[in-house]
């Protein structure tokens, strides 16, 4: 697994970055929206709308490391991840109301042609530097994203890249106004509203998959799927779930075992299945293993399966010559039937007359119990 910085590291580096985002985001907001007023830009004000859609989300990021960042507690046991996804939904709502109202009032201008805007040289040269300081912003971002595995940051970064995108379409439609294509920056405002929108309705869908607890992608799932049957003691997996919260992943996996190990050695097998995932995927923060015997789905449909109580019932019942004598009892869940195991005194092995018996009784058991399989006695040697 890659290094990564140590959790306070980590904290500060994204909040860096998001400190820094907001700061150029402050400043391109008040820039293009002031200029495209006094440049008669229609197009740099929606762009510095989508600046501000910008700084909207850099708040979201520094919000979300803060209330992300804290532990589990009694009342949130798997942590505060979701309060990220909440507020990133939000977010994206609110990008697709802006990107629609900036549509909807550029479209009744055109309507009236004469009450169009028509924007100077100004403008041209905001959009011109506002490409650089995003492009740049967006590349310090994205390295700080891989340096603390943060795809909220990666996504801040894309969103930053997209601002450039957008003042390169106000550019041009600047650019076309002043050749003399009235209608030119009017339709580059609409387009940048449509890239507003999109990237709204991109928040909400992703953020939703996470809220239903959608799977991780499948290429990924099939990795996880192949280091796990990769564990020495793991014979097969009856099911495998995976899901985001936030920036982690979550994996529950039922693994198959040797039916006859004991419970330490499945316990064990079963730690490190869930050592080796952590170690070997970075995203993935926690994972509940369960160990099965056989893959064991639907095999009590038609009815519970014996307990050990009811267990001890019936050996009382059946050998109930020798139940005092009876030093322990292990049962085997098989093929939907159970198998039990007796441990008795070596003494009782060598009176003929008696394992004759013994035997004649474990038969009759195991015809008059349908649920039981087989039982096998073990004599034990001190």
């Amino acid at each position: 697994m890659a290094e990564v910085p140590d959790k306070a590291r980590i904290d500060k580096l994204k909040a860096r970055a998001s400190y820094a985002g907001a700061a150029v985001n402050i400043f391109q907001t008040l820039i293009k929206i002031g200029f495209g007023i006094l440049g008669q830009s229609a197009a740099l004000i929606a762009d510095g709308i989508h600046s501000l859609s910008d700084l909207l989300s850099d708040l979201l990021v520094i919000t979300a490391v803060r209330l992300g960042s804290r532990e589990a507690d009694y009342e949130h046991p798997y942590g505060h991840r979701r309060f990220e996804t909440i507020a990133t939904v939000i977010l994206g709502v609110s990008l697709i109301a802006i990107g629609g109202l900036i549509a909807w009032s550029v479209m009744n201008r055109m309507a009236h042609p004469e009450h169009l805007p028509v924007p100077n040289v100004i403008g041209l040269g905001i959009a011109a530097a506002s490409i650089l300081v995003n492009e740049w912003l967006y590349h310090y971002t994205k390295r700080i994203a891989r340096q603390t595995r943060s795809k909220l940051l990666l996504a801040n970064a894309w969103h930053q890249r997209s601002d450039a995108i957008s003042s390169l379409v106000v550019l041009f439609g600047i650019g076309a106004v002043m050749l003399g294509y009235a209608f030119a920056d009017a339709i580059a405002a609409i387009v940048v509203a449509l890239m507003i929108a999109k990237i709204g309705l991109n928040l909400v869908l992703e953020s939703i998959k996470e809220l239903v607890d959608t799977s991780l992608p499948s290429k990924l799932v099939a990795e996880i799927r192949s280091t796990i049957m990769s564990i020495d003691g793991v014979e097969g997996i009856h099911l495998l779930r995976t899901r985001h919260m936030g920036e982690d992943a979550l994996i529950d996996a039922h693994i198959v075992v040797d039916p006859r190990i004991t419970v330490s050695e499945g316990h064990s097998i079963g730690d490190t299945v869930r050592d080796e995932l952590i170690a070997h995927f970075d995203d993935v923060m926690d994972v509940l293993v369960h160990v099965d015997p056989e893959d064991d789905e639907g095999q009590f449909e038609h009815g519970k399966p014996l307990t050990r109580g009811d267990v001890q019932i019936l050996l009382d019942k059946y050998l109930a010559d020798i139940k005092t004598s009876i030093e322990d009892f292990r049962i085997h869940y098989l093929n939907g039937q159970i198998e039990v195991e007796v441990i008795l005194p070596f003494a009782l092995s060598e009176q003929p007359q008696l394992l004759a018996a013994l035997k004649r009784q474990c038969q009759l058991m195991k015809i008059k119990v349908k649920r039981i399989n087989n039982v096998i006695l073990f004599f034990k040697h001190n």
